[in-house]
């Protein structure tokens, strides 16, 4: 547990920046809020002189279907706003599943090839309030690939503050799967808020499972779990019950 987001961000920042200097050169990257301080610290640090992200490729954990490459949500264009911009990653560099693909599931077979081939050195990820991770939803198997999935209406109504209009929030999106995020090589949770602390702590104290599709992260050998006290709550009031 860390004592506040800054100190989450400069915790995830940390790791991200011990990886790349080791000779990490892909990075996979989620959006959603909890994620944006972490990628405005690592702009502070580019900015500094004390890392570079110039030999790096990031490649998107999702993106939602229906909406183009420019739309302001889209979240290959949430990357280039909160990272690229920010720092020396090129705009080149940033690979994704294209969410107005005419045929969604070869979209979604070229995009997890691509993620094979790049194999990601360190992969950041958020946790949603009903515990999933990036938009494998509760029901997903545990060893899924990148696919199409419907988003639940929990989701949809915690997205929706990012739209104009609840209705504007899109129903399906490409994900990569639990058994695609499982492949890289560290992953680094973060978590901030209360209205994360019972997913938390189902994922990391409860059963392997996919009810919680975040559990599928006590199957992985190098995770780094960052989370502010509100996030940790679940975790200091729960016994391990696996």
């Amino acid at each position: 547990m860390l004592p506040d987001a800054d100190a989450v961000s400069r915790a995830a920042a940390d790791l991200i920046g011990s990886a790349v200097r080791a000779g990490a050169t892909t990075l996979g990257v989620a959006t959603g809020s909890s994620p944006l301080g972490t990628y405005a610290e690592l702009g502070r640090r580019v900015a500094a002189g004390g890392l570079s992200l110039a030999g790096c490729d990031a490649y998107l954990l999702d993106e939602y279907v229906g909406l183009g490459a420019d739309h302001p949500q889209a979240y290959r264009c949430v990357i280039r706003r909160e990272l690229v911009r920010r720092t020396d990653l090129g705009d080149g560099h940033v690979h994704g599943p294209h969410g107005d693909a005419d045929d969604l599931d070869a979209e979604a077979r070229r995009f997890e090839e691509e993620v094979r081939r790049a194999r990601i050195g360190v992969q950041v990820l958020g946790i949603g309030s009903n515990g999933h991770l990036g938009f494998n939803e509760p029901g997903s198997p545990l060893d899924s690939l990148t696919r199409v999935v419907e988003l639940t209406e929990r989701t949809r109504a915690d997205n929706a503050r990012f739209f104009d209009r609840p209705e504007d929030v899109p129903r399906r999106v490409l994900t990569q799967g639990l058994g695609t995020i499982l492949r890289a090589e560290r992953l680094v949770l973060l978590a901030l808020g209360e209205r994360k602390a019972d997913a938390l702590a189902a994922a990391l104290t409860g059963p392997v499972n996919p009810d919680c599709p975040a559990s599928v992260l006590q199957c992985h050998p190098d995770v780094h779990v960052l989370a502010d006290p509100g996030a940790a709550r679940g975790l200091l009031d729960s016994p391990r019950r696996r």
